[in-house]
């Protein structure tokens, strides 16, 4: 009976010697796992932190660009400038020292663009900055809707939604007339938070405030492509049509044609076709327009609505990847027009 009963304890032992094991086997398992959470959560804070740091180098370089470009046309902005030639995805790892040290696989990678926000038609430009409605620039919309087979109908309610916008919630800076020549003035965002439609949803926008931030239940005006689906009669097709051509700005601005589509072109014209306005595009590619020579159509015919032929508000699209993180921006680049030097600001700046 004894060696039976002890033959049982030494099985007990055992049994309970493995479930200490076990136990402490699990314990140990999970204490590392957590630790290498912690790590890789480390890592990407580091990662997405030097993401940012190199967004904000390239965002410069954009800067001085547009600052050079500014000092040596100071009257016409072209569409085949410097600015505008794109960066391709280009290899950042050869010029950091840290894969040199390390000896480690850096994959890092920088690619982005300029664009004329200018070459599309703002928003903003449909309220004047007593907060009516301009009939001249309702009009420009309306052609350029039908340009893009798009119902022209809607124009007046997006009017009348930037027109309330504007009423209840007045910008910080004064919104010089379209109608007349940019007063110059650095755009802070204020009470007008603009968007980019070259940027698409899931965004966070920095350097803006709008009435919803402050607690206002004043309407809000049309930030980016996307709200124009508040205006009854838009639908999310109508909206990516019109993507790439409209743009809200903080302020009134006048389109340039030398860098403008073909669409936005024609509709700044009374009477003219997007094959008349093809032509035209195929012309400023030899000689753009400037106040010397200033657009005139085929038959003589001038816009309906001033236009400027210098730039001062440019899109600057940026994209790094840096190993496994990756982060693209949208930026709004101010140039002031009466700054000898060209000074940049960055209005804004979308996270996407």
């Amino acid at each position: 009976m004894s060696a039976r009963r002890f033959s049982r304890q030494r099985g007990v032992a055992v049994v309970t010697a493995l479930l200490l094991t076990t136990l402490a086997v699990t314990i140990v398992a999970s204490l590392f796992w957590q630790q290498q959470v912690q790590v890789r959560s480390m890592e990407n804070q580091r990662l997405h932190l030097q993401t940012r740091w190199v967004l904000r180098g390239a965002l410069d370089w954009a800067r001085l660009i547009l600052q050079q470009e500014g000092r040596d046309s100071r009257d016409v902005t072209r569409e085949d400038g410097v600015w505008a030639t794109p960066l391709a995805e280009t290899r950042l790892d050869q010029y950091l020292e840290r894969e040199r040290q390390n000896n480690e696989s850096y994959d890092a990678t920088l690619s982005g663009q300029i664009f004329d926000a200018q070459a599309r038609y703002n928003l903003a430009n449909l309220a004047t900055a007593n907060g009516m409605v301009d009939p001249a620039q309702l009009a420009v919309f309306q052609r350029l809707l039908r340009n893009l087979q798009l119902n022209d109908s809607l124009a007046p309610a997006v009017a009348d939604a930037v027109k309330r916008a504007y009423v209840a919630t007045p910008p910080a800076v004064p919104r010089p007339n379209p109608a007349v020549p940019d007063q110059g003035g650095t755009d802070t965002g204020g009470g007008t938070a603009p968007g980019t439609d070259g940027a698409k949803g899931g965004a966070t926008v920095r350097g803006t405030t709008s009435a919803a931030s402050s607690g206002s239940s004043a309407p809000i005006a049309p930030l980016r492509a996307e709200d124009l689906l508040a205006v009854s009669g838009f639908t999310q097709q109508a909206v990516e049509r019109l993507r790439e051509y409209v743009i809200v700005l903080p302020v009134g601005t006048q389109v340039n044609p030398n860098t403008a589509k073909a669409e936005v072109l024609a509709a700044l014209f009374e009477n003219m076709s997007v094959s008349e306005a093809q032509s035209l595009v195929v012309q400023r590619k030899r000689t753009p327009w400037s106040e010397g020579t200033s657009l005139k159509s085929a038959g003589g015919a001038s816009p309906t609505v001033p236009v400027a032929y210098r730039s001062d508000n440019f899109l600057v699209q940026s994209q790094v990847r840096l190993e496994r993180a990756a982060l693209e921006t949208w930026s709004l680049i101010r140039r002031d027009p009466y700054d000898q030097g060209s000074r940049t600001t960055p209005v804004w700046i979308r996270e996407l």
